[in-house]
């Protein structure tokens, strides 16, 4: 259908007025609008622009057309990769919709096309058009980066019409006063109505700049701050930054305003959180930054609430915990009750020393358990580099803070107890001595400001309670020792593993294999076998692994029906655990001369070793087997030397020694041994060797000798007492000097063995070795 001469097509748009003169592009979206665009491009005839009155509708009707519109010439048609569609369009005059065609794809309407008056030499209009342009330079003045374009076209436009329209369509006034200002054809009206909404734009715009000035003057710091930060919001999206980060250092900025960190600490963070604010999330340096500064807020910076130490309740928790120790709970509970009375004194650094599997560990728990605080533990065993305590600088990739600084952390407090384990087994190496670091960790008056390589800021410490474990005292550098209070654990004895066995351990063994007391039962004969033929040990927990064994092989039948109950004996164990794995040494070795049973200690207890002697043909030279040490070689020398100069007095012969060879050698080959405490057991095998008399079975003994033969004291008595006990012996040979060793011994070993204290070797002889024919034992 073809339209008529005086018909247009119509393109309706919302929120703006096309007026003549003005060049501005419109988006077009509904289908009949791109018709109408397309039809005008191809019969290159102009377009009516039409400002719809509700924009609200999708398909509007003849009846939501304003009236009055602008003709438009369409300079370009666009349509984008997205298959958006965009005209350019330039108006050229007004017209008015006499009548709206229906029928078509598009709007179309027959129109009258209205001219803008000529102005003549009217005074008037010229005086308005002259304040028009001088109210419009003073509005585009008052806005802030106005193209100087902009003014210039303005005091350059002479034609009033023209002015008036150009002025009316950048005004930022609202559509519909847009719209009157369009259907208003005579000159001097519109200029009026032009003139005063420019007027009460001025007004607002003056307003809002005297009330940003009074505003900028009166900001605060804070405001200042915030406006700061929004314009840094705004400029790190502009450069494709996550919006997420901002919002991360703004968490950041709230958790160090409330992890009451030291100012000195807070003020290091707050610097820090400013060279990551200034960093993009693709820096190398962004994830360092960031990592340190979540370090920082997690550490527990509080001081921790002061709490009451219940002295009863601690010692119920310790006496529920552990059987024996007495000593050692005794301690501890003297420990709690002075931090009780004096809390901001500080205690002694309390060093558990024992061989493994007396409960070292399990005290710190029990400890932090009465005292109602986290415990944590930092194990020291293999450590040698000084920075596994102190951290790395963070100049390093992958820095980390050192193991205290991380267990404070775990902890989340810092009154948390925390256990050094395995003191005595800390290296050193190139990259330090890990035990200087632990001199300033352990030094009460030192610690409350620990330095971590890694946090670089001190760390108040002086309320956390340390407890050291180690097994030996001999590797831990004297300075280091000096630091803590010793505690000493010794090994159990049959009577205490028993009851340990039977109140704690076969009940939690059966546990874990998921058994009920009435499926299992172990009873006291069996758990006796255990203990003398299964195990050897100053411990418990190759005690346990065994009871574990056990209560396998009766879970296996209980899972698989062969069984609702099992009752495991004595003599079901070798069925269970295979033959038993220690038998009685001392009666496989009594009976031969030359043979006498000493007494030594390890980092893992207390043993029994047998002192073996023989002689050969030979030219009187003394030889020395059994991976010994130079001290415990020493103590042969110095035996052969003490048995030659009382050579007379036993009845021996000078020529003895000159023709023979004499070989001491200690059984189980592979052990390194050492120590001066073999001395009296191999002066009495050489004595038994030369006079052909076997020293007694049920007899052992430990002490250093010397060569005027006096018996001098040795170390680790306790220890060696209990192995001992635990072998059969029933008569120790001590030196009468350690008879103050005498009161740490149970008082069931006490009652158990005979103790003999020596002065000098004529009594070990006379004990271990009598000269009758037969060998009395003790009564």
């Amino acid at each position: 259908m073809t339209l008529p001469p005086n018909a247009l097509p119509i393109i309706p748009v919302r929120n703006m007025v096309l007026f003549p003169g003005m060049v501005v592009p419109i988006s077009i979206g509904r289908k009949s609008s791109i018709e109408a665009a397309e039809l005008s491009v191809q019969g290159e005839r102009p377009i009516g622009i039409l400002l719809q009155t509700d924009p609200s509708h999708e398909a509007p009707g003849p009846a939501d057309m304003a009236p009055v519109g602008c003709v438009a010439a369409i300079l370009r048609f666009v349509t984008t990769p997205n298959d958006e569609r965009y005209i350019i369009c330039q108006g050229q005059q007004r017209f008015r919709v006499r009548e709206h065609l229906p029928g078509l794809p598009y709007m179309a309407a027959e129109v009258d096309y209205l001219s803008d008056p000529q102005a003549t030499q009217d005074k008037e209009v010229e005086a308005r058009h002259l304040q028009l342009k001088e109210r419009a330079v003073e509005a585009l003045q008052l806005l802030p980066h106005v193209p100087e374009e902009m003014v210039n076209a303005i005091q350059a436009t002479d034609a009033p019409g023209l002015l008036a329209d150009l002025v009316a369509g950048h005004l930022d006034i609202k559509p519909q006063e847009k719209q009157a200002l369009l259907e208003d054809i005579a000159l001097k009206d519109r200029q009026d109505r032009l003139l005063g909404l420019l007027s009460h734009r001025i007004e607002v715009m003056q307003i809002s700049r005297d009330i940003g000035q009074r505003t900028k003057a009166s900001m605060g710091q804070r405001e200042r701050e915030f406006l700061l930060r929004e314009q840094l919001k705004a400029i790190q999206k502009e450069l494709g930054q996550d919006e997420s980060e901002a919002l991360e250092v703004e968490e950041l900025r709230h958790q160090i305003e409330a992890s009451a960190m030291p100012p000195d600490v807070a003020a290091q963070a707050h610097k820090e959180l400013g060279r990551l604010q200034r960093m993009s999330d693709a820096s190398a340096e962004y994830s360092t930054v960031r990592t340190y500064l979540e370090w920082l807020v997690e550490m527990p910076w509080r001081a921790p609430e002061p709490g009451d130490i219940d002295v009863p309740h601690a010692r119920a928790v310790l006496e529920d915990d552990h059987f024996g120790l007495e000593k050692v709970k005794k301690r501890i509970l003297e420990y709690l009750a002075v931090r009780k009375l004096n809390p901001a004194g500080h205690g002694p650094i309390l060093c558990l020393v024992g061989p493994p599997g007396v409960g070292k560990t399990s005290l710190g728990q029990s400890i932090a358990r009465a005292l109602g605080r986290k415990f944590v533990r930092v194990s020291l065993g293999g450590v040698h580099d000084e920075a596994e305590l102190r951290g790395h600088r963070r100049t390093y990739v992958g820095a980390l803070p050192g193991n205290v600084i991380q267990a404070i952390r775990k902890a989340g407090s810092r009154d948390c107890v925390m256990m050094l384990d395995e003191v005595d087994k800390v290296g050193s190496g190139v990259h330090g001595d890990p035990a200087a670091a632990l001199l300033e960790l352990l030094d009460p008056e030192q610690n409350n400001s620990f330095r971590d390589n890694y946090l670089a800021v001190p760390f108040d410490l002086s309320q956390v309670m340390f407890i050291a474990t180690a097994n030996m005292l001999d590797t831990i550098t004297g300075p280091l020792r000096d630091r803590m209070e010793v505690l000493q654990l010794s090994g159990y004895t049959r009577e205490e593993k028993f009851a340990i066995a039977r109140k704690y351990l076969v009940a939690r063994q059966r546990d874990a294999c998921g058994l009920q007391a009435t499926q299992f039962t172990l009873d006291d004969g069996a758990v006796a076998s255990i203990i003398r033929d299964y195990t050897r040990e100053a411990g418990v927990r190759g005690l346990e692994r065994q009871i574990a064994a056990v209560c396998r092989h009766a879970a296996m039948l209980v899972a698989d029906g062969q069984a609702t109950q099992v009752q495991v004996t004595a003599a079901d164990l070798p069925g269970i655990l295979g033959p038993a794995l220690f038998e009685d040494e001392v009666a496989l070795r009594s009976g031969v001369p030359g043979v006498a049973t000493g007494m030594a200690w390890t980092p893992v207890g207390g043993d029994i070793l047998f002192i073996e002697a023989t002689r050969t043909a030979g030219n009187g030279r003394l030889i020395l087997t059994g991976q010994l040490g130079d001290v415990m070689k020493e103590s042969a020398q110095a035996a052969l030397t003490l048995l030659k100069a009382r050579a007379s007095g036993l009845g021996l012969a000078a020529v003895e020694f000159e023709k023979a060879d004499v070989h001491v050698h200690v059984p189980a080959g592979a052990t390194p041994k050492d120590g001066p405490s073999a001395g009296v057991a191999m002066f009495v095998a050489l004595v038994s060797l030369f006079l052909n008399r076997p020293v007694h079975s049920y007899v052992a003994m430990t002490g250093e000798i010397s060569l005027r033969g006096l018996v001098l004291p040795v170390g680790g008595i306790k220890e060696k007492v209990l192995a001992a006990a635990a072998a059969g012996i029933r008569q120790v040979l001590l030196p009468a000097r350690n008879k103050r060793d005498l009161d740490d011994l149970p008082a069931s070993v006490r009652e158990q063995l005979a103790f003999v204290l020596l002065d000098d070797v004529d009594q070990a002889l006379q004990h271990a070795m009598p000269l009758g024919s037969h060998m009395d034992s003790p009564g």
